[in-house]
């Protein structure tokens, strides 16, 4: 029965294993529209400027909307940050507000690294987390710089976080034969 003199264990140091964002690449057809978008203004303007001998020429001020939506796009991305820490993985999210949304390690069931053609093409890729977190159940992180290096960095660290808290998954086979195979 423990008491109230019983010595708390020291906790463990939580360390930063690795840190990063979603690459920009991931968002290369939406930059592609935004340059379409851009000719295609700057091309209206010359031409509608040219016919109304200089009145036109306010047609530029409309390149003002591809490039918010360029910038908009590119900030948001930028501003969504991964900490993977021995302990937990921290998404940081927002422009203006800001979320914070920790998982606990030792709640992740299973990942998967894919990389598609495109992306291996520049070094990154894809990870997809499947955990036991009710608010985060899947957590899809794309277009990571270095993907090999972060899976392995992740494994570890949910083996070793395991292991420190003595947790363990528990595989359930045939459950729709209410057991009947385990007699």
């Amino acid at each position: 029965m423990p008491t109230e003199d019983a010595p708390i264990p020291a906790a463990v140091a939580e360390t930063n294993l690795w840190s990063g964002h979603t690459s920009q690449w991931v968002h290369f057809w939406y930059y592609f529209f935004c340059v379409l978008l851009a000719a295609g203004i700057a091309v209206a303007a010359t031409v509608f400027g040219l016919a109304t001998a200089g009145i036109g020429a306010l047609g530029y001020l409309a390149l003002i909307i591809p490039f918010l939506m360029w910038v908009f796009r590119w900030w948001a991305t930028k501003c969504t940050t991964y900490e993977l820490t021995t302990q937990r993985l921290r998404i940081r999210s927002g422009i203006l507000s800001k979320k914070t949304d920790e998982m606990e390690l030792f709640r992740v069931r299973d990942y998967t690294m894919d990389q598609p053609f495109l992306l291996r093409l520049v070094g990154l890729g894809n990870m997809t987390l499947i955990t036991s977190d009710a608010t985060t159940p899947t957590l899809a992180m794309r277009a990571i710089p270095g993907i090999e290096n972060v899976r392995e960095k992740l494994r570890t660290a949910v083996q070793n976080e395991r292991d420190r808290k003595r947790v363990r998954q528990m595989d359930v086979d045939n459950v729709e034969d209410g057991g009947a195979s385990l007699h």
